[in-house]
């Protein structure tokens, strides 16, 4: 051991191979997609083996060696063999370490893939420019998405050329579905779920017609043919019509082609108990505009305003505000009556409020000639005192505000939050989620035991309510308005707390939606068959898959959930001597695990979406869109890696 660095340096010179720069939950799962689906020697350098997830890592099959350094330096590098690899995924420690250990690997190795976590996007995308083959990718920007939607109760979305791609369930899934994603899906048992599963056959699209013709056409949901109904004896008034159920649900060009295979394929046998369904489905759907959650403006309206007045206020200020206002209210409405006419009250009121009324001599009222009765003269003189009373509780309310400082202090929500979502943890994840739900028009209230936590200041910023303190959940969640809100979500790094926050929120509310972080798939599927309305999503395992493309040269646009699994998009890119050159949608779609779900082709910049053509061979300049599992884009990188 030296103090420059210990561990376990490569026993043999090693080339060709990948850097995973950390040892936290996303290395290690990067780790594994490399293993296991890209087959490509790995070499892990942490900073302590003992701590984190760099126990687990050495224990991965696969792995080339594991290597201790204290810091990212010059030797640690050396020691991994940077003049030699093809990659290197920095994905642990700060922004700027990671800036510095980037361009120091592209001083060694100026042709090596280089992929690095940065939580400031925008920085990002400006040291890319530096980099002559970088790219810079967020973990938590990644996994955001998918938090804030399961909290929605619907699925997240990606951009792609100006369409919106999610997945939708069983009966949301409408007749414009891209291609099916999953099926035999289980909500108790997430491991019967079957990605992209094998392609449709040719009278899928027959089968397809038939169901969108109704429930009164040929074949019934499930691709079962209704049984033929008794035809009418003929008669008099039979003008020889067919019964509407025996209606073709196709033209007479495709009828006798496809439908006796369909009834011979699929006729019951009237004996038999009918077939379970083998479980739900998922496809593929593309929107214009991504829908923004419906609230309505007078709900927005009425907790904008009892927020402000919670925020500048105190609870004796507010009583004292409500009734003089109440006072102020019933006394303009005895002025009206007595009167009949709403600008002169209007005006007299104003006038009173501000102690610039003129009061009834005794002389004119005997002569005739006061303003009014005994009513009218006692309104006055009420809203003449509740002036005077708002007066000194403006001034109070200045003198609260300026004077303690209140604007630079988390304010805990106010009695008008209703529907929001309570985002606990303001790491990373749960500041970019708080950040996306707010920016879609969702009311949202943060949780954090950390005074010091960086997203504090972030959703500050954005007037979003913080609920602070390191007490136990129950009372932070009842602070935070737990019996109003519409869902929860446990974002801290500790699967433990996530845990004991949502059980906490489900005992406080019964109907509340919880959204939980969890790292553990065993974890995760226990969850699942305790709880109902509940969800739980790993941010390694969402932003892993995108990383590991990124290394092998892949642009991923987004992923996307199917409960704990993820689905791929991705844009490729046909260049010279690419493995893809001359492969069709056959040759990309039958081994499994890929779709293509549009193309451009280099003589149109038009994205192309369902390209129908199975038999198009590509060439250089195209661009594919594809969605796929994580291993079905790795076998599609791999043929880009092993061709280039």
């Amino acid at each position: 051991m030296t103090s420059e660095g210990w561990g376990t340096p490569p026993v043999e010179p090693i080339s060709q191979h990948y850097i995973v720069c950390g040892g936290n939950a996303l290395a290690h799962r990067l780790v594994l997609e490399l293993v296991e689906h890209y087959e490509v020697p790995v070499v892990v350098l942490v900073t302590d083996r003992t701590r984190d997830h760099a126990p687990q890592i050495e224990q991965i099959t696969g792995v080339a060696a594991v290597v201790e350094y204290p810091n990212l330096t010059e030797e640690a590098l050396r020691a991994v063999s940077i003049d030699t690899a093809r990659g290197l995924a920095l994905v642990e420690g700060s922004d700027q370490d990671n800036i510095h250990a980037a361009l120091s690997a592209q001083g060694h190795n100026p042709d090596i893939r280089i992929v690095f976590r940065m939580f400031n996007q925008r920085l990002g995308e400006n040291i890319e420019r530096l980099l002559r083959n970088g790219a810079a990718l967020s973990g938590s920007a990644t996994a955001a998405p998918a938090f804030a939607a399961a909290a929605l109760g619907r699925p997240n979305s990606v951009e792609i050329d100006g369409r919106y791609l999610h997945i939708a369930f069983d009966d949301a899934i409408s007749s414009d579905r891209i291609c099916v994603v999953a099926d035999h899906i289980d909500r108790q048992d997430l491991s019967k779920i079957r990605l992209l599963p094998e392609q449709e056959g040719d009278s899928a699209q027959f089968v397809r017609l038939a169901r969108e013709f109704g429930d009164d056409g040929p074949v019934r949901q499930g691709g079962l043919r209704r049984a033929p109904e008794p035809e009418p004896e003929a008669g008099p008034d039979s003008e020889g019509e067919p019964e509407r159920g025996h209606e073709p649900a196709v033209g007479p060009e495709v009828e006798p082609e496809v439908e006796p295979e369909v009834e011979r394929a699929v006729e019951p046998d009237p004996g038999a108990e009918p077939e379970e369904p083998p479980g739900g489905i998922a496809a593929l759907q593309a929107l214009r505009i991504e829908p923004r959650e419906p609230i309505s403006w007078a709900r927005r309206l009425r907790w904008r305003v009892l927020d402000t007045m919670r925020f500048l206020t105190n609870a004796r200020l507010r009583v004292v505000l409500l009734i003089a206002l109440a006072a102020v209210l019933m006394a303009f409405a005895v002025l009206w009556y007595l009167n009949r006419d709403f600008g002169w009250t209007v005006y007299i009121s104003l006038l009173d409020l501000a102690g610039a009324a003129q009061p009834d001599q005794q002389a004119d009222i005997a002569a005739g000639t006061g303003t009014g009765g005994l009513w009218q003269r006692v309104a006055q003189v009420v809203i003449t005192i509740c002036g005077i009373t708002f007066a000194p509780v403006a001034t109070a309310i200045a003198v609260e505000v300026l004077g303690s400082g209140r604007r630079g202090l988390p304010r805990n929500p106010s009695a008008g939050t209703r529907d929001h979502v309570i985002v606990v943890g303001l790491g990373n994840v749960g500041t970019r989620v708080a950040t996306q739900l707010h920016e879609m028009g969702v009311p949202v209230v943060c949780m954090e035991r950390d005074p010091q936590a960086r997203g504090i200041s972030a959703v500050r910023a954005l007037g979003i309510p913080v609920v602070l303190g390191d007490g136990p959940f129950e009372e932070q969640l009842r602070r935070a308005r737990l019996k109003h809100s519409r869902a929860v979500i446990a974002l801290s790094g500790d699967d433990a707390t996530n845990l004991e926050a949502a059980l906490e929120a489900r005992h406080g509310n019964p109907d509340v939606r919880v959204v939980v972080r969890l790292f553990d798939d065993d974890f995760a599927g226990h969850f699942y068959r305790t709880l109902n309305n509940a969800a739980s999503r790993s941010v390694s395992y969402l932003a892993a898959p995108a990383f590991a493309a990124a290394l092998m040269g892949s642009e991923v646009r987004g992923t996307l959930s199917v409960f704990r699994h993820v689905l791929l998009i991705a844009e490729l890119t046909v260049e010279d001597g690419s493995g893809l050159i001359g492969l069709n949608r056959h040759d990309l779609e039958d081994p499994g695990g890929v779709r293509v779900i549009a193309a451009r082709f280099a003589r149109s910049n038009q994205l192309h979406w369902g390209f129908a053509d199975r038999t198009r061979r590509l060439a250089p300049g195209d661009r594919i869109v594809v969605a796929a599992t994580r291993s079905g884009l790795a076998r599609l990188n791999t043929v880009l890696v092993e061709e280039v």
